[in-house]
């Protein structure tokens, strides 16, 4: 399906939502309003003209100084229909999205390394904290006002070293169970 005929579609079952087409080399990518997304996904997943049933990612791109600032971009995969979907959903800066982790599960993950990443908000996350970067952290590193230039000591919780004894012990375990 083209982008046009799935907004032809959507228009139906998600009323008074303004959806656009969105230029793409590769599959269908629409613009979805941040407020109608959750209603736009659970179409696409439930309804049998697209069965969107599995998110593949979710990231963003941050296009500082325009506005809105960020795009969260959501990659949807339909596998009894054989066919991917991009949708994009425009986030101003402090602004939020909402979850989809509703929708789909697996989104929880996805949404924290966003969160992470570049500091967009998700409306109803139950655990929005750190997943790539340390928990004391400051910033999100993928903004594009990011300081490059950061001094930060290196953390570490456990022993980088171990003895030699240590290793020989871990060689003769890991002998022992190939053996087995």
């Amino acid at each position: 399906m083209t982008a046009t005929e799935i907004i032809t579609a959507l228009s139906s079952l998600v009323p008074n939502a303004s959806f656009e087409e969105a230029p793409s080399v590769d599959f269908a990518t629409i613009y979805v309003p941040a407020d109608r997304l959750v209603e736009t996904c659970r179409a696409l997943r439930d309804n049998e003209a697209f069965r969107f049933t599995t998110i593949i990612e979710i990231t963003a791109a941050d296009y500082i100084p325009r506005q809105p600032r960020f795009e969260v971009v959501y990659h949807l995969l339909s596998i009894s229909r054989r066919a991917r979907l991009r949708l994009k959903v425009r986030v101003p800066d402090r602004g939020t999205v909402p979850t989809v982790q509703g929708v789909w599960k697996g989104a929880g993950w996805l949404e924290r390394e966003v969160w992470d990443m570049f500091g967009i908000v998700f409306d109803g996350h139950p655990d929005l904290r750190r997943l790539l970067m340390p928990d004391d952290w400051e910033g999100h590193p993928a903004r594009k006002d990011y300081p490059v230039q950061i001094q930060k000591r290196a953390q570490t919780y456990e022993a980088l070293e171990v003895s030699e004894h240590e290793f020989r012990a871990n060689i003769e375990r890991d002998r022992v169970k190939r053996a087995h």
